[in-house]
């Protein structure tokens, strides 16, 4: 997305703020860098975030980091296929009574369990920053310290808040192909501050199709 973000200030979480669910279809289009492609943070008060990133190394990384505790994970994978879409999801639940169940990160429809860096220490019913109130929620980049923009495509995101999802909400396997592909999701209750964006007006990228109405606004150059 070059130079730009998409963003929208959060509301009151729903489900208490234990649980949100991210997905989205990415394609890098430049690796050994830094981007963030989903940031929660608020920029005049930048101690607690939360993210998904590659690494500079390759490997996707995701924090939630509160007054809370902090789940922050990484995967021993590395992402340097620049022809292929990855359907990546982040998927929080501190309900969970197992601390490593209270995130799970899943490629293709496959959870990632060979994790590096972890940390679990945001305790079972405590609320996440992913859907604090009063943070801004951005995809794209880290545009309150103007940097470290994604680099590549973006297609289907989807932010739930309230849930824990199962990829299968958002993908299927091909039954000819065997490959993993894009499904439209039904029947999900997107929340105080769950959006999707399709991306299919040009001249409204923050366009939020799940019926919410939370559509995001262009900061940056829009490419």
């Amino acid at each position: 997305m070059a130079n730009s973000t998409l963003y929208r200030t959060n509301t009151a979480p729903s489900a208490s703020g234990y649980k949100y669910t991210f997905s989205a279809w990415v394609k890098r289009s430049k690796i050994t860098e830094r981007q963030q492609f989903w940031r929660v943070l608020n920029p005049s008060a930048t101690t607690y975030y939360s993210y998904l990133e590659f690494q500079a190394d390759d490997k996707l990384h995701f924090n939630d980091y509160s007054s809370n505790g902090t789940l922050d994970v990484a995967t021993n994978r590395l992402f340097r296929d620049t022809n292929a879409w990855y359907h990546i999801m982040a998927v929080v639940d501190t309900t969970q009574g197992t601390a490593s169940d209270r995130i799970k990160l899943y490629i293709n429809g496959v959870q990632e369990t060979s994790l590096v860096g972890t940390t679990y220490s945001l305790g079972q019913n405590q609320a996440t920053t992913g859907t604090e109130s009063g943070k801004n929620n951005y995809v794209g980049g880290d545009l309150a310290n103007n940097t470290r923009f994604f680099n590549g495509y973006m297609s289907h995101v989807a932010f739930v808040d309230g849930q824990a999802l199962a990829p299968t909400v958002f993908g299927e396997t091909d039954s000819t192909s065997g490959i993993w592909k894009f499904k439209s999701p039904t029947g999900v209750t997107w929340g105080n501050n769950g959006y999707h964006l399709k991306f299919e007006n040009s001249g409204n990228l923050g366009l939020d199709s799940s019926g919410e109405g939370h559509n995001l606004t262009v900061s940056g150059n829009g490419r």
